[in-house]
């Protein structure tokens, strides 16, 4: 796909340029911290425990010593040489996350149709399964989180589930707020948690520093060999250790590569390394304390302190998962996988601060529901591992096309580089599987639906399209037609958006029939969103003259591009076409879908397009028009 003009440099990337100063990359290497590690920094907290937890793994020295070399060894593998070395490489314009590799993998494969299907197909799944993840994330981290309460007194067990329920109300409640006042906050708060996390570690392997050995992958290997049934159980329960891996490359476009690849490696790696061997050493001499060891760490004097201190990072872990719902919904809609909603921005400097209802609170349910249905964060870590593995697998997948077809790297090397990581995925995939029936149905139903709604939309679009293509007028040949016998010109400029470049709007046609007036200037503007994050301002518009003071309009945006209509025809100004604000009208078709049998989708799939559509938020608002100065004129298009 060709993509007009030259995209614009992610914010990041300018800041930087501008701002090169350490003080700059100080700055963000801190709001890396903050935001990107979030979500791994707070694993310690259930993804060793849950290796003994269920007594499938007993408890033994050598066990103790094989499951951390193989979640050390997992933390290399995936996140320092997968995501941190490999993946961080394949931006799109500055911008990462699986959309943005959708994009790169869909667009270097753009000249192989079928293959470029199935990869957007791929793709999708993976997008629908990252809300399961978005489910799970808050649910168990603030469990985990909340259930220290349970190791300072036992008494105050029945209160976790009560606890965890209304610190995420409040967590939810304050979306609508927006995350700029607080999220100064996040850097700094994760900055200490990382710090309590290696201190707590340290102190224990400073009682038994022979727990070091585990850092020796041998140590892996035959804990591997010696019992393979159990490490295959135990490699389900390992993974957790990288749940928040793909936050690495989601945040990309927010902060950079070099400062993410600083903080994992200067602080967040070497912390959570530490509190994983000191939870080891710790289990060593006190195996008794496998139920919670991350809590048993701690003095007892430090309890209530680092409940509170981890009830906080959850929370933050939690905030950058839910701000990433809101911006991958969003990038869905502007890619055409999801009806138009309700969007508000929550500041007026960042245009990426958005808060959007119906997903905020639809995530609420979900999570509210996980937390009474599983009520433990060991119940919930049967459900986590299959989510993250299937985007990791996905993930991985989307690299090698990228790569070969895209960096045009030799076959052997594609194969060699992403083969070694999808084996390992997979392997971890198929630990996980095992736990479908235990709870991991729950993240799979969840991105099973939105899988669905996805695809509905966007062939439901398709049919919809294809439907007023076959009842389509030619936009010149119609105004030919019209001007050899000319109606009243009005004063005033009319904007008619039309789905379909050439095209007639239904608008237009019905403000002919009824009204029997055409205005002094008419332009019909097309928005068209692309498989790029952005696209600059000075490509934003292309203009054609259509003779007697008709223009056509082609809009230009990217993916993570805010649509702005007005503002982006006040470009076209200097072209020869002059807009006065004050006598501007925007003509919409407000069109009603009617499901019909034998044609296009299932029956129920057509009514569940139509449901969506009614319910879409109006095209106005997503496109930022004056509410005072539209028009909408409705129709009825059959599927």
């Amino acid at each position: 796909m060709r993509v007009p003009g030259r995209p614009r440099a992610p914010l990041h990337s300018h800041f930087v340029s501008q701002h090169s100063s350490k003080s700059s990359l100080a700055a963000l290497t801190l709001g890396a911290i903050g935001v990107v590690y979030g979500d791994i920094g707070t694993s310690p907290l259930y993804a060793f425990k849950e290796v003994f937890a269920h007594g499938h793994v007993p408890m033994s020295a050598a066990n103790i010593q094989g499951v951390l070399s193989l979640i050390f060894w997992t933390l290399t593998v995936v996140v320092s040489l997968k995501y941190v070395l490999l993946i961080l490489r394949a931006d799109n314009n500055g911008e990462g996350g699986l959309i943005a590799m959708l994009a790169l993998a869909s667009l270097a494969v753009a000249d192989r149709p079928a293959l470029r299907a199935r990869l957007l197909m791929i793709g999708i799944f993976g997008t629908a399964i990252f809300f399961g993840d978005g489910v799970i994330t808050p649910a168990i981290s603030v469990l985990s989180a909340v259930e220290g309460l349970e190791v300072a007194a036992p008494g105050l067990h029945p209160w976790i589930v009560p606890v965890t329920l209304a610190v995420l109300t409040v967590l939810f409640a304050v979306q609508r707020l927006g995350t700029a006042s607080v999220g100064r906050f996040f850097g700094p708060v994760m900055t200490l948690w990382f710090g309590v996390l290696a201190a707590l570690g340290l102190a224990h392997i400073a009682q038994n520093p022979a727990i070091l050995v585990a850092l020796n992958p041998v140590y892996a290997l035959e804990f591997l060999g010696a019992h393979p049934g159990v490490a295959f159980v135990a490699l389900g329960s390992v993974v957790l250790c990288v749940t928040g891996a793909e936050a690495l490359y989601a945040d990309m476009g927010h902060f950079g590569k070099k400062p993410i690849r600083l903080a994992w490696f200067s602080l967040a790696m070497p912390a959570l390394v530490l509190n994983y061997f000191g939870q080891g050493a710790m289990l060593l001499a006190h195996p008794e304390n496998a139920k919670n060891p991350f809590f048993e760490m701690a003095p007892t004097w430090a309890l209530y302190p680092l409940i509170g201190m981890a009830t906080a990072a959850t929370v933050i872990a939690s905030q950058a998962l839910i701000t990433a719902a809101f911006s991958v919904t969003k990038q869905a809609i502007q890619l055409g996988y999801l009806p138009r909603l309700r969007v508000l921005h929550t500041s007026v400097k960042d245009t990426g601060q958005i808060y959007l209802p119906f997903v905020n609170w639809g995530l609420y349910v979900c999570i509210v529901l996980a937390v009474v249905l599983f009520k433990s964060s060991s119940n919930l870590a049967a459900a986590y591992g299959i989510a993250v593995t299937i985007d990791m697998l996905i993930t991985t997948t989307m690299t090698f096309f990228v790569i070969r077809y895209g960096w045009k790297y030799p076959w052997w090397l594609c194969v060699a580089a992403t083969g070694f990581f999808f084996l390992v995925d997979f392997v971890y995939f198929a630990a996980n599987v095992v736990k479908v029936i235990d709870g991991g149905w729950f993240p799979v139903v969840i991105g099973a639906v939105m899988f669905l709604l996805l695809m509905t939309w966007k062939q439901g679009r398709r049919l919809m399209t294809e439907r007023l293509r076959e009842d389509a007028i030619d936009l010149k040949s119609f105004l030919e037609a019209v001007f050899i016998s000319p109606p009243a010109r009005v004063q005033g400029t009319a904007v008619f958006l039309v789905a379909e470049q050439g095209n007639t709007p239904n608008a237009l046609l019905h403000n002919l029939k009824h009204n029997k007036v055409l205005h002094e200037t008419n332009l019909f503007v097309t928005v068209r969103h692309h498989e790029v994050p952005w696209i600059g301002l000075d490509r934003r518009a292309e203009i054609e003259a259509l003779g007697h003071d008709c223009w056509q309009v082609t809009l230009h945006y990217g993916f993570k591009n805010e649509p702005d209509v007005p503002r982006a025809l006040e470009q076209i100004r200097n072209r020869g076409c002059l807009l006065d604000p004050m006598t501007t009208s925007y003509f919409l078709s407000r069109d009603t879908v009617v499901p019909t049998i034998g044609h296009g989708m299932a029956a129920w799939r057509e009514k569940l397009f139509a449901q969506m559509h009614h319910n879409a938020s109006a095209a106005a608002d997503f496109l930022n028009l004056p509410s005072n100065s539209v028009v909408e004129l409705g129709s009825k298009v059959e599927i």
